[in-house]
């Protein structure tokens, strides 16, 4: 079973920041894309930032110029920087990893990290 392993959250007031981190466990033979998704209080859940394998990057509109998500293959690890937060930033982010396969012949599937709470007040 592959974990993902979320750290980097918690408490900031609005034009703060945070760097929240996703690691992947070990024995993994490939990852597709790797993202950031949020679901505030009685809301669904909503993609923030996707990068693939190959670096492509798309970013949910209210996020765009405040967020940077990056990855690293070697490590396969996800980060997203946040910067400029406000209160509608409060929720809980998810990381995602897609197209998961720990070895060549494993049908490929998606896995979610627990979650991380990031609040934005003052």
């Amino acid at each position: 079973q592959v974990q993902l392993v979320e750290s980097g959250g918690g408490l900031v007031q609005p034009g703060g920041s945070l760097r929240l981190s996703c690691a992947a466990s070990a024995g993994i033979f490939s990852i597709g894309a790797m993202g950031w998704y949020r679901q505030a209080l009685g809301k669904q859940r909503e993609l923030v930032a996707t990068i693939t394998s190959s670096g492509w990057m798309i970013y949910a509109d209210p996020v765009k110029g405040r967020f940077t998500i990056s990855r690293d293959n070697a490590k396969n690890t996800v980060y997203l920087q946040m910067n400029s937060l406000k209160p509608e930033d409060t929720a809980v982010y998810y990381c995602n990893a897609d197209q998961v396969r720990r070895t060549l012949f494993e049908t490929a599937r998606a896995y979610w990290g627990q979650g991380t709470q990031v609040t934005v007040s003052s």
